[in-house]
C-alpha cells in the first residue's frame, strides 16, 4: 500500500506537473492585477504563465512524463486565464458582460456533456482542433486588448485588432461546442451495455482544451 502511494505521488509531483500547478497558482494574481488595472503587471504574469506552459509540455515529452493529470491541468489553466481576463476586463467595463456570459456558457455546456458521457460510461471527449484554435484566439485577443490599456499610445491599433480576434474566437468557441454536442450524441447512441467495462474516450489524448 505504501509503495502504491509513493508511486502515485511520484506521478503527481513531476516537474511538468509542478510547473502546471505553478501556472494555476498565478491565476488569482493575474485576476487581481487585471481588476486593479495594473495591466502591465498582468501581462508580465501572462508571459510567465506562457513560458511555464511551454516548458511543462516540452519537459513532459522529453522526460517521458506525459500524464493524465497534466493533460487535465493544461486546458484547465487556459480556461481559468481566459475567465480571469474576461471577468477582470468586464468588471472595469472594458468588455461587455454578454461576451463573458457567451464564453462561460459554452464551457458550462461542456460540463453538462461530460456528465451525460459519464452517465453512459464514457470519459471526456478528445480535444478538437477547432477548439484549440478558438482557445488560442481568445488567449491572444484578451492580452492584446489589455496591451492597449497598459500602453495607450498603441490602443488605436490594439483595440480593433483585439476585438476582431476576440469575436472570431468566441464564434469558433461555440462552433467547436456544437461539434462536441454532435460527437456526444454519436457516442451516446452507440453506448455499450451497462455491464460492459467503462469506456475512456480520451484514448490517451489530451482532454478538451478548447
Amino acid at each position: 500500500m505504501a509503495q502504491a502511494s509513493e508511486t502515485v505521488s511520484s506521478r503527481v509531483l513531476t516537474v511538468p506537473n509542478l510547473l502546471s500547478f505553478f501556472r494555476l497558482a498565478l491565476v488569482p494574481v493575474f485576476l487581481w492585477f487585471v481588476i486593479a488595472a495594473w495591466d502591465a503587471w498582468a501581462l508580465v504574469v501572462l508571459i510567465i504563465a506562457s513560458v511555464t506552459d511551454f516548458f511543462d509540455g516540452y519537459l513532459a515529452r522529453r522526460l517521458g512524463q506525459v500524464s493524465r493529470l497534466g493533460q487535465l491541468l493544461d486546458p484547465a489553466a487556459d480556461r481559468l486565464y481566459i475567465f480571469a481576463a474576461l471577468i477582470g476586463l468586464a468588471w472595469r467595463d472594458l468588455l461587455p458582460w454578454w461576451l463573458v456570459i457567451v464564453i462561460i456558457a459554452r464551457d458550462v455546456m461542456l460540463l453538462v456533456l461530460g456528465v451525460v458521457l459519464a452517465n453512459h460510461r464514457h470519459g471526456p471527449l478528445p480535444v478538437h482542433h477547432l477548439g484549440k484554435i478558438a482557445t488560442f484566439a481568445l488567449l491572444v485577443a484578451l492580452p492584446v486588448l489589455m496591451l492597449g490599456e497598459a500602453f495607450p499610445v498603441i490602443s488605436a491599433v490594439s483595440q480593433p485588432v483585439g476585438w476582431a480576434i476576440a469575436l472570431w474566437g468566441a464564434f469558433l468557441y461555440w462552433w467547436a461546442g456544437i461539434l462536441y454536442i454532435r460527437e456526444t450524441v454519436r457516442v451516446v447512441r452507440r453506448s455499450p451495455d451497462i455491464d460492459a467495462p467503462a469506456s475512456d474516450t480520451l484514448s490517451g489524448e489530451e482532454v478538451d482544451g478548447g
